[in-house]
């Protein structure tokens, strides 16, 4: 069951709102786990601007966008994620695009994501209840795992081209896919996907053609 949250109602009173505050004009989507061998953390999901870029803390699931940043024909999706510490079992974060109806039942995107034991994946989702694998999860050595201090720093981009597109990592094309099936719809809504049990920085946030 899932369940939009507008991020202006999180609770941040533990937050100083000179250091952290929600970003203006983002919205939230929670994912919540309904597995009972892989449940959701106690607590309060957490998207607030940090630095230059934004800090999410998800004991939850959830998709952050603002509704202003829409791309589309040819694009380039990009950031940089901090992960802050490893969580207790490999959990994915990353980019989502081409999406559309992300406040509704039939919310749909795609997410290009990357985890701590140096694993990428590419999912659709489509509706509340489906989701499908555009590319399984496939290790790779640009992926940067956590190093001594527990931290690990990825870049990420999405280049949406006129007839394929190319899945990036720290500069190394990982995966390369023809816009067909899943991948035939990139005009959207783009945005950052974080799931459960994880705190990441995202730096370096946007979209150019």
């Amino acid at each position: 069951m899932h369940r939009y949250v507008p991020v202006a109602v999180l609770a941040l009173a533990a937050i100083s709102p000179l250091l952290a505050q929600a970003p203006k004009g983002w919205k939230m989507r929670v994912d919540r786990s309904t597995s009972a061998s892989d449940p959701d953390a106690a607590g309060d999901i957490k998207f607030v601007t940090s630095g230059s870029g934004f800090l999410a803390t998800n004991p939850k699931a959830a998709v952050y966008w603002n509704p202003t940043n829409t791309a589309s024909g040819t694009y380039t999706v990009k950031g940089t994620f901090k992960l802050m510490k490893p969580s207790g079992h490999p959990n994915y974060y990353g980019l989502i695009f081409g999406g559309s109806e992300l406040e509704g039942a039939q919310q749909n995107y795609l997410y290009f994501v990357v985890a701590q034991n140096g694993m990428w994946l590419i999912k659709h989702r489509d509706n509340d209840t489906a989701t499908s694998n555009v590319a399984p999860k496939t290790p790779n050595d640009a992926v940067k795992k956590p190093d001594e201090s527990g931290q690990s720093v990825n870049e990420l981009e999405v280049r949406v081209g006129a007839d394929k597109v190319d899945f990036v990592v720290n500069g190394t094309v990982v995966h390369s896919e023809p816009k067909t099936g899943a991948l035939a719809k990139t005009d959207g809504f783009y945005g950052i996907r974080v799931n459960h049990l994880l705190e990441v920085q995202v730096d370096g946030f946007g979209s150019s053609k």
